[in-house]
Formats: structure tokens, sequence, C-alpha cells
């Protein structure tokens, strides 16, 4: 989430990216580089951090970090600061450490790699020949200077028992402090962070937010602002220590780019003024690659971000890309860029796209051939429906918020339905859990093509059963990017009494979701942090929701305990 489409005209509107404070206020009312080597081509922009502490020695003030990873690899990451005065040309030899003690005395795995200004000094090993369901300690060293040392994690084969995930999105520097990475860092009994985009934003300084300023200042368009802000995010001290503790697997929304991006623009690009949209793509894509732990998907088409991960027997993760690939454009039918549209004219049109044919097939392939007990797929964009008017399909479905959600684009929604439901030969898919970012608030809803008929025979659903859903969605907050205002939780009751599928709403709260999954259900639960405007140690836990094997709905769930005894922290 973030600024709204119009942000060139007029420094501060309200739209679709803030539609959460607008509907909230409206309901009150009516309630009263993958691998080293493949990271190259540097065009001109050296990208240098103009933040980053001058020295005379190489340094590492951006950290470590890990990411991807399988049963025998992971990705390693850091990025090395050149020496004061050292030419843009120069090459750094890196080697780095992988050991099984935190204090680096049982090395398993070295190696040596070069970087240069090429790759803007990123370094990246795809270190294979581990160890499944192992946790792994590692570090890098260059002119005789050592990294930080990390911690990750391989994934498990086989019978995998019981996995803890944290789930975020959203992280608005300008919004604040990422306390809620700090928080998710200190919890050692993780298995994997999964960030479900908006890792960071393009705005300028005092554009959308004020808490802190953004380097550079300007809104970021080229390759060397793109790899700028990386650079300033990666010397977030909170943000480094989430990357330091624990392996994630990421995938990107629009801010990675620009806001409200889809395939052929953005909402926040005028073409022309700030260049080619396929030009700034294009550089937003190489600094992610060299400043992200993921691994390429496809070299010919670095727009294709979706991934599949496999956690033992127990879950699939299959990640999916919806903005720059295949999306067709959103469709906004006002000034103010949002809302209350109806499921009718071009809404209907079967051709608009998320995901895109290949990838559409891709995820029903992985759905319908998975053989784990879970099927967690993340993803950006809300895909429940989310009306401020109730209504059955037969008569329209009602009036809904936000054309740039899954509401926008209701016959690509209906063909994963389709999936899910099974027919035409094909089973049912049972067991999907559908993790979702971007929309700055907490959600769990049951998941129903059309919630507001109360008749399950006809293909309805019931409130108060839960009987008609075919899987789950759970939403995860933003680490700072603002919400509703919604103290009193009026709003989110008129949206649950429009939306008798949404079983848990809070728009205000920052934080991150903590999933715990064993084979006979998997717990929701939603931590928030007390403030962003300042570093605090606070959270508390503010929900919590259970799905249960088979049953294709949420039912109450309770707070569940750490894992014992898990691997020590990285020092």
């Amino acid at each position: 989430m973030g600024r709204p489409r119009n942000r060139k005209q007029q420094r501060r509107p309200v739209g679709r990216r803030d539609f959460l404070r607008r509907s909230g206020a409206a309901m009150l009312a009516a309630a009263s580089v993958p691998l080293l080597q493949a990271c190259g081509g540097g065009g001109g922009d050296n990208g240098a951090d103009p933040g980053a502490p001058q020295s005379a020695v190489i340094s590492f003030v951006h950290g470590v970090a890990s990411g991807d990873p399988l049963s025998n690899a992971v990705i390693l990451w850091t990025r090395v600061t050149p020496p004061a005065g050292a030419t843009t040309a120069a090459a750094v030899t890196v080697d780095f450490f992988v050991a099984t003690d935190p204090a680096m005395t049982a090395l398993v795995k070295t190696g040596r790699v070069g970087t240069d200004a090429s790759r803007d000094y990123t370094v990246k090993i795809d270190a294979d020949g581990l160890r499944p369901d192992t946790t792994y300690y590692y570090r890098f060293s260059a002119a005789g200077v050592f990294s930080p040392i990390g911690r990750t994690k391989t994934l498990p084969v086989g019978d995998a028992g019981r996995l803890r995930l944290a789930v975020v999105s959203c992280a608005s520097l300008a919004h604040g402090y990422f306390n809620a990475y700090r928080r998710i860092a200190e919890r050692a009994d993780l298995d994997l962070v999964v960030h479900l985009g908006d890792y960071i934003y393009e705005y300028g300084t005092g554009d959308y937010g004020d808490v802190r300023s953004y380097e550079p200042s300007n809104e970021i368009l080229t390759l060397s602002d793109y790899r700028t802000r990386h650079a300033q995010y990666k010397r977030d001290a909170d943000l480094q220590e989430v990357h330091r503790q624990h392996a994630m697997v990421a995938i990107w929304d629009d801010h990675e780019f620009a806001n409200d991006a889809w395939s052929g623009g953005a909402g926040n690009h005028t073409e022309g003024a700030e260049g080619a949209w396929s030009a700034r793509v294009a550089a937003a894509l190489q600094a992610y690659y060299e400043w992200m732990p993921v691994r390429i998907t496809d070299p010919a088409n670095l727009r294709k971000n979706n991934r599949s991960f496999a956690l033992g027997n127990l879950v699939d993760l299959i990640m999916l890309e919806e903005r720059v690939n295949a999306r067709s454009q959103q469709i906004y039918r006002n000034a103010l860029s949002f809302g209350n549209f109806t499921q009718s004219g071009d809404y209907l049109d079967p051709a608009r796209q998320v995901l895109g044919t290949e990838e559409e097939n891709w995820l029903a392939g992985k759905l319908r051939g998975s053989t784990a007990k879970w099927k967690l797929v993340g993803q950006g964009v809300m895909f429940a429906q989310l009306k401020s008017v109730g209504g059955v399909v037969a008569d329209g479905g009602g009036t809904f918020f936000n054309p740039d959600q899954w509401d926008g684009y209701q016959p690509a929604r209906d063909r994963v339905y389709d999936v899910i439901k099974g027919g035409a030969g094909a089973p049912a898919v049972n067991n999907v859990v559908i993790l979702t970012g971007d929309i700055h608030s907490s959600f769990a809803a049951d998941l129903s093509q059309d919630p507001n008929n109360g008749d399950v025979a006809s293909g309805g659903y019931d409130g108060d059963t839960g009987a008609g859903s075919r899987a789950v969605e759970l939403v995860a907050t933003s680490v700072t990017s603002p919400g509703a205002i919604d103290p009193k939780g009026i709003a989110a009751a008129a949206l649950k009494l429009a939306n008798p599928h949404l079983k848990y709403v809070d728009l205000t709260e920052r934080g991150y979701m903590l999933l715990d999954i064993d084979a006979t259900r998997v717990v929701s639960e939603w931590w928030y942090v007390d403030t962003v405007t300042s570093r605090s140690t606070s959270q508390s836990m503010g929900h919590a929701v259970q799905i249960g094997d088979g049953a294709n709905r949420l039912s109450a769930g309770a707070q569940t305990a750490a894992r014992p005894n898990p691997p020590a922290l990285a020092p």
C-alpha cells in the first residue's frame, strides 16, 4: 500500500492507497542477484551509497542476509562498501564461510568470489551441499575485514512435524521504525520469514510519511536511485537483524517499482516525464536482484518472480508474481482513484489478468499436484471480497472498494476458485491458505465466491457455520505503513457486517503474523507493536485463528507455545 495515483498533481491527496482511512470514515458515518555472476550490467550508474560511512578500509555496513532456502541450499548475501577513494571500477575479492556453530569453528563450506561496481558491490552465493532442516551460521570477509555472523536454516524433507513462520509486508521507512522486524529477529524458533512485498517504497522525502527522510530525497526512477534506496533500507538496524537471524522468502508488490504497478505502467509513473516504464522496471529489477537474497526465476524474463518451496510433507509454499509480468491495468472510475464499483462492464472481461495465463496454469499445477498437507499461497493483494455494500452474485455482487485487488479482476479470481473447487475430472484442493499483504490491515477471511448468499446449496456461504467456504485467507498488517484510524473498531465492525466471510478485522495496528503449523491445523497469530514513531521493545498478541485439517474454514484459535530449545541466535 502507499499513496494514490494522482500524487503528481497534488502533494498529499487521499486516494486508493488510503482507501481504508476513507472507508473507515464512511463506515463510521453509516454506523452512527541470484548467483553473483548473474547480477550484471551497471549501465553507467554506480549506485554509490551516499549515507554509508566512509572508511579507509572495506566494510560491511549493510549487514548480511539469507533467503530462498531449499533442503540442500540457501542464498547468502552481503554488500561490500569499498574503502574511501576507491575507484568505481575496482574489483573486490570476498571469502565466505558456512558453519554449524555460531562461533564459526565447525566449518562445512568455504569459497571465494569477486564483486565490483557492475553489481553495486553486492555478493550473492547459492551455497549448496547442505543438510536438510539444519541451522547454519555464515559470514564473509574481504581484505581482512569480517562481516557480522548470520544465521540461516535449510528446509526439511519428509515429516516436518511442526513449522513456525513469520509473515510481513509493507515497510514504509518514512512512516517510522521497523520494530516488528526486530521482534521477529528475536524469535529463535522460526523456520522462515515470508515477506509479501512493499519491502521498499519509491516516494521522495515528505511525499508519503514524514517520520524519516529518504535517500535519495527524490522519488526513485533510475538504477542509481533504486540502488541507493535499497542501500538505505539495508542500513536499518532492525531490518539488518531480521535478515541476520532468519532466512527470508520474498516477493515484490508494487512499491518495489511504483504505486499501483501493472505490466504496462503504474499509477505513480508518468510516461515520458519520468522516462519509459520499461526502463524504470528494468532498473528496479536489477537493483532488487542485486540487493535481495532471492534467486532469479527466469533469466530470460526477470519480471517473473513466481516460485515454490517444499517444507517437507507439511507445507508447499507457493509464491505469486502479480504486478509487472502480466497484470492488466486497473480500472478506476473516478478521479479519487478507487472505490464503489460493481461487477459489471469491463470488470467482467475474462481477458483481464492478474497472473497471466502461464502463471495461472503454473499455479493450477502446483495446487493440484501438491502432496503436502497444507498449500500456502503467498501473494500481494487481497483475494477475499471486500465490499462497502453487500450483495449476492445474482444481483451484481454488491459494491466493492478497491479495483487494485482481486475484486477488480473477478473472472481471473473465479478461475482460481475453479481450481480449488475441482471439477472436469480434477478433485477439489483442500487446505489452501492464502497469505496476503498490501492492505496495511489485519484480516482473516473464509473464501467464498458468493459470501452474501446464505444458500450454501446454490454456491453461497453460511456466515455462522462457515459452510460453503473453499479456503481461507490470512492478511498480514504492515510493518509501518498506515492503516485506518479506527481505535474503537467501529469501521471494522461495519466491514464485517457487509462481509460475513470476514472473521477478523483490525484496521489500525502495525506488526506481523506468526503461523504455527502441524498436520492437524494452522494457527495464525497477529502480533502488534505499540508504536512505529519511535523504537520500542513492546509487542502483544492481538488475535488468533485456526484452520483445521480438511475444514477449509476459520475457527477460534489460541496463542501457541514457542518451540523449546531452538538453535542459538547468531551472536
